[in-house]
């Protein structure tokens, strides 16, 4: 079901464009975290494809191995995309104020988005915009773990568990005819833990990620 008006409210409602005027050169997940990442996309990923890294910024996070006939990017700060090394090109795109993505239709083989997925206040929009950028058979990966800006998240997500934030993913694209069935992945990160970790001092972040692809 499309989210309620209150869901889609963020307890901070100035403008993204000014939160995000500064750039921030910071991982907002752990190095276990990423490695899980990295380790998906090298999975569900085929070189010398077309990729799409929505809502990115100065890292993509993607193989290092491995070659893509194009990434094209997008997000909120101009200098955190200039900084990307993987990417090709780039845009940049409130998509709070217009999620209608200036690209063709059918023309990536995967779209990705890391931990970003939180702020869209009409992520059934943004996700018919995937669908139509995806060339059939088209793979679709959004990452997540329990971080976040949260006074920029929505509330159906700053107020869910993160049991309920997969199913939300997983309602995202279920409002697009078209998708295949989602599948979650859900991981507590346990491998490769620091002194801090082993001590119960710190805890690694888990790992949530929801991989559909488009069917026609």
């Amino acid at each position: 079901m499309p989210l309620k008006p209150d869901q889609r409210s963020k307890l901070d409602s100035t403008n993204d464009v000014d939160f995000y005027a500064y750039p921030r050169f910071v991982t907002h997940v752990d190095d276990n975290f990423i490695q899980q990442l990295t380790e998906l996309y090298r999975e569900g990923l085929q070189p010398n494809s077309r990729i799409l890294d929505l809502m990115s910024s100065w890292v993509s996070h993607l193989p290092e191995e491995m070659e893509f006939a194009h990434v094209e990017g997008h997000g909120m700060n101009e200098e955190e995309l200039q900084k990307n090394p993987r990417l090709n090109s780039y845009f940049v795109q409130d998509l709070n104020e217009n999620p209608k993505l200036p690209l063709k239709d059918s023309d990536f083989d995967a779209v990705l988005i890391c931990v970003s997925v939180q702020y869209l206040q009409y992520p059934e929009a943004v996700f018919n915009e995937i669908h139509r950028v995806l060339k059939p058979g088209g793979t679709v990966i959004i990452s997540f773990s329990n971080r976040m800006f949260y006074q920029k998240a929505i509330a159906a997500w700053r107020d869910g568990t993160e049991a309920s934030r997969v199913e939300l993913v997983k309602g995202y694209f279920r409002t697009v005819p078209g998708f295949s069935e989602p599948q979650a992945i859900a991981r507590r990160g346990d491998s490769g833990l620091n002194l801090l970790q082993m001590l119960g001092l710190a805890s690694a972040d888990p790992f949530y990620a929801v991989v559909a692809q488009r069917l026609n």
